[in-house]
């Protein structure tokens, strides 16, 4: 069994090469610089990772390229799920097989208003692939773009159903009150919202931590908030995340992440993303160098 993922964990965004494909040397050295400043965790192929735009074989391609270049998979949890139950299947078995820390898994999202029992038949289906790994499972929570939520009764069902492998939930709803619910299901249900600024409240118990794409940015403010209980720290890191609000998130963070690394290639995403503004760019980048040049003084 791995170890339980906990703290601040970034949903590392993938790099693309020229030819659109994942570009797999970046990733991995993004990935290790987030590791050795400030993450915990890393969420691999979630939404800020781009992975339902990339088929199977490229998803799997990014997981290898993690193994291979001997990152800490007992630090990463990747993202699995897919609107095709073999898809799914196919990249939870990998994962396993890899050695990642859990498996994050989207409801399958196409069909909208399905039953709890035809969720639990895609659980079960990932259960029964990889049972000889007990490879834990992170439900993921985003119905803003699935339609199909985790509900906490089906959470309850899910965990009585398979008490040892449901293990926690990634909440991207921005819902704190459903947040709060789904953690209180049982005492070691890690649950992680989707932004830093619940990290004082992870801190005292409430949730596991967090898992936010903004970590890319900000993880240095974000330990600090976490292991230190530093309250200016966590002010400049969500000061940071709402640099973003009303603009592209996953573009946005991208754009950041090149300025920050000095490296324009990691601005690009994959369609159907599109690079942001002009006006967008210096919005993010002005607003960052200056949360950071006030922290500095």
């Amino acid at each position: 069994m791995s170890k339980t993922l906990s703290g601040v964990i970034a949903a590392v965004a993938t790099p693309i090469d020229e030819s659109g494909a994942p570009d797999l040397k970046r990733a991995t050295d993004l990935a290790r610089h987030l590791l050795d400043n400030g993450c915990d965790g890393l969420n691999v192929l979630g939404s800020t990772g781009e992975a339902t735009s990339f088929s199977r074989d490229e998803r799997k391609s990014v997981m290898d390229a993690y193994k291979s270049n001997g990152l800490p998979l007992d630090r990463l949890m990747v993202g699995t799920g897919a609107a095709s139950v073999s898809d799914a299947i196919a990249l939870t078995r990998h994962a396993a097989e890899l050695g990642f820390a859990g498996a994050l898994v989207l409801p399958p999202f196409y069909y909208k208003g399905v039953t709890d029992d035809g969720l639990v038949n895609y659980i079960d289906a990932l259960v029964s692939a990889t049972k000889d790994s007990a490879l834990p499972i992170y439900l993921y929570h985003y119905p803003q773009l699935t339609g199909i939520p985790w509900h906490v009764e089906l959470i309850k069902r899910l965990r009585k159903t398979f008490p040892s492998r449901i293990v926690g939930l990634k909440d991207s709803s921005g819902d704190m009150a459903f947040a709060r619910f789904a953690a209180a299901v049982a005492p070691d249900f890690a649950v992680f919202p989707s932004t830093e600024a619940c990290l004082l409240d992870a801190r005292k118990g409430e949730f596991a931590g967090c898992i936010s794409a903004t970590a890319n940015l900000n993880a240095d403010l974000c330990t600090r908030a976490f292991t230190q209980g530093d309250a200016a720290a966590l002010e400049a890191a969500v000061a940071i995340r709402k640099l973003f609000d009303g603009r592209p998130l996953v573009p946005g963070v991208k754009t950041l992440l090149a300025h920050i690394h000095g490296d324009p290639a990691l601005a690009r995403v994959r369609p159907p993303l599109a690079a942001v503004s002009a006006a967008d760019r210096e919005a993010i980048t002005g607003g960052n160098d200056a949360i950071r040049a006030k922290r500095a003084a």
